[in-house]
């Protein structure tokens, strides 16, 4: 009797030991890549924005509408893609936890990438700030459009589309109300 209760305390302290905490990445951000040129790296960070050097293995991303499996090595994973102009990077990830999604405006100068974290408050504030303007001021109506032009088609020169500007302001949003 001795023998199996013995055993069977080992199958429920080992079966502790069995299953492995599951990695999910809730927060990360795009920095420059320092081993290649033109690239850039998903770092999955904390909510401090330290990096989790225990973030090891491939997680689906979405970049820019395109399905990407990323292999994070002590929490950076590169993005072998090379960028030959500024333009907007959308990075999307899905896990247990809900959506994950960051929009930066990586910004090349001198042959180096400068991201910017575009906030999805301010991809609100500028079309709303227009009308809000354009309604006060009657005769400022034409210049806001011209303005709200301009807005539209450098948004669209550099690869950020009306999908994309509305998805990441839903998700915003979403993140407000959880």
């Amino acid at each position: 009797m001795k023998k199996i209760l013995y055993v069977a305390f080992l199958l429920v302290l080992a079966n502790n030991f069995v299953f492995a905490d599951t990695i999910a990445i809730n927060h990360f951000v795009v920095k420059e890549n320092p081993f290649a040129d033109s690239e850039i790296a998903i770092v999955a960070t904390d909510t401090a924005g330290n990096i989790r050097e225990n973030v090891d293995g491939v997680f689906s991303f979405t970049i820019n509408g395109f399905q990407e499996q990323m292999k994070f090595d002590k929490g950076t994973a590169f993005y072998s893609h090379k960028l030959d102009k500024s333009s907007f990077f959308y990075v999307k990830h899905v896990n247990d936890n809900g959506t994950h999604s960051m929009l930066y405006y990586i910004y090349k100068q001198d042959g180096k990438l400068h991201p910017i974290h575009i906030s999805w408050i301010l991809l609100l504030a500028i079309p709303l700030g227009l009308i809000l303007l354009a309604y006060m001021f009657k005769r400022f109506i034409i210049i806001a459009i011209v303005i709200f032009c301009i807005f539209l088609y450098f948004n669209h020169h550099n690869g950020l589309t009306i999908p994309t500007f509305f998805e990441s302001i839903i998700d915003g949003l979403k993140g407000v109300f959880k």
